[in-house]
């Protein structure tokens, strides 16, 4: 079952968002006080946050999560 609404992220512990790009190739980068340019809740996709780990936000764009 599909969940409709997403986990809000909680920005404050995100260091880095790493994305990850379709055939494999991913980028990194920090974040410091740019979590306003991003709306995961409008992206289609899966999320990875590790961030109460290591600070790390995973993002796999539909069709390569």
């Amino acid at each position: 079952m599909k969940r409709i609404f997403a986990r809000p992220i909680d920005f404050s512990k995100v260091e880095t968002l790493v994305y990850h790009l379709p055939e494999g190739p991913a980028f990194s980068m920090e974040l410091d006080d740019m979590s306003e340019l991003f709306n995961f809740e409008m992206e289609f996709g899966d999320i990875c946050d590790t961030s109460d780990i290591d600070g790390v936000l995973h993002f796999f764009p539909k069709g390569n999560a």
